[in-house]
């Protein structure tokens, strides 16, 4: 064989090898993941960074406005999203192919209540305006601690402003109260001379009833269609989770590069330790939100009982009725799946 023709085999043969390759990264399966800037949704990139997910191409993009997520969803363009776990019912009776497959952490302490000088109780709140996420868990977390505190949930004025705008609001007298999420939360004090916190998330009744929460919803395509994907995009999550708990310093650092936010905000969220206990949001892993939906045996922390998503889901939807956001209360297999853990949990995963 002459050199040219051995020249020209061995140019076949690493044309093979590299479409070898380029095989067996094509084969990896796509799946579009979306949620806004919150560190809650950060294991995401964790998984990325990783490589946690060999078998899958996880394309996450930030996308700020949850209801554009769902709508993406809606027309095939976005397989999962990460949003705040009140969203279902809604979706479910606006027919949106989609299901809440986990809850994904629990507010401890990030979200507040915070008034403006003068106002102490809920009785002084009565007649004035509260800012909230109109159609969202701090309009319910409002609404809720209102009656717990002897006035309706309708004795305020609620005002769709949120996150800067509603620091904004505040600082300038525009609203008596609002809901915050941190470091929003922690900023207003600083700042509001006469400022105070009327209720906090990390107290005993919003973590027994997981009220205030964040959740991880897939496509019904991808739940029936692409069952396998589905699978291994869940595990990937959950890897995710297990490996931050165990690196929590380069994992933040990580979430934080990911988010475009400072380490400290992150840390402020979900802490520096891993525990889930020394920041602002408790991160279920695959055991606790597998008890949660009722898929796995045991119970969920805080007090909270075995296949409590069907429990979540009725509350927020009575109060989704209440504020005539749909009209009547749709049985949870609706627009909860929990057979993914269930799945995972019966192949010997353990997270």
């Amino acid at each position: 064989m002459t050199k040219t023709l051995l020249k020209a085999a061995a140019g076949c043969t690493t044309a093979l090898i590299l479409a070898g390759t380029a095989v067996a990264v094509q084969a990896a399966e796509d799946v579009r993941i979306a949620g806004f800037t919150w560190p809650g949704y950060g294991f995401w990139h964790i998984a990325i960074e990783k490589g946690l997910a060999p078998d899958l191409n996880i394309d996450y993009q930030t996308i700020e406005d949850p209801y554009e997520s769902f709508n993406l969803v809606a027309a095939g363009q976005l397989d999962v999203v990460s949003s705040t776990a009140e969203f279902t019912p809604v979706g479910v009776e606006r027919g949106l192919p989609v299901k809440l497959v986990a809850f994904g952490n629990l507010s401890y302490g990030t979200d507040k209540i915070v008034a403006g000088p003068g106002i102490e109780t809920a009785a002084d709140l009565a007649g004035k305006e509260v800012a909230v996420l109109e159609g969202g868990l701090a309009q319910i977390y409002v609404a809720m601690w209102l009656e717990q505190n002897g006035q309706p949930f309708d004795s305020v004025t609620y005002r769709n402003i949120i996150a800067d705008d509603a620091f904004a609001a505040m600082i300038g007298g525009g609203v008596a109260a609002s809901e915050f999420w941190e470091p929003y939360g922690t900023n207003t004090l600083r700042a509001l001379e006469g400022s105070s916190v009327l209720a906090q998330s990390k107290e005993p009744f919003w973590l027994k009833h997981g009220v205030i929460a964040d959740g991880h919803y897939m496509s019904d395509a991808l739940i029936n269609d692409r069952r396998d994907v589905a699978l291994l995009t869940m595990k990937a999550m959950y890897d995710a989770i297990a490996w931050w708990k165990q690196n929590p310093g380069e994992g933040n650092q990580i979430i934080a590069d990911g988010m475009g936010m400072s380490l400290a905000d992150v840390e402020l969220v979900i802490g520096k330790d891993g525990t889930g206990l020394d920041g602002g949001l408790y991160v279920y892993d695959f055991m606790e939100a597998a008890q949660f939906c009722g898929s796995a045996p045991g119970n969920p922390p805080f007090e909270q009982a075995n296949g409590q998503m069907r429990d979540h889901w009725n509350l927020v939807s009575d109060w989704w009725v209440k504020f005539n956001l749909i009209e009547k209360v749709a049985p949870p297999e609706t627009g909860v799946d929990c057979s993914l853990h269930k799945d995972l949990y019966d192949s010997g995963y353990r997270g």
